[in-house]
């Protein structure tokens, strides 16, 4: 007759840690470089004008035929000012993000 064995075996670091004795690091913390923020802000912004620009020009254009053709874009432009918005909402979120750092990071 075989007698199983049962090993337990820590899977988590928690579990290490604790078993060890020793503290974990703290966890990494992803921070963002100004440039790609004002990359954010840059595609944010045109996404916003290009939306309006193609929702607001067919109420300019005096060709019946263009105005028809940019109005049947109209769908374009409220994507692309739902996208420029999303880039606007993560611009702000990083940079709100980064101004409530703790007082102990760095």
């Amino acid at each position: 007759m075989t007698q199983a064995v049962k090993i337990q075996l820590p899977c988590m670091p928690e579990d290490l840690a604790r078993q060890s004795g020793m503290p974990l690091p703290p966890p990494p913390t992803r921070r963002h470089s100004n440039k790609a923020n004002n990359e954010l802000l840059f595609k944010a912004c045109l996404c916003v004008l290009i939306g309006l620009a193609v929702l607001v020009s067919p109420y300019f254009i005096k060709s019946p035929g263009m105005q028809g053709i940019v109005a049947g874009a109209a769908l374009v432009g409220w994507f692309a000012m739902v996208l420029g918005l999303a880039f606007g909402g993560l611009y702000l979120r990083r940079k709100f993000a980064s101004t409530r750092r703790p007082a102990g990071s760095q």
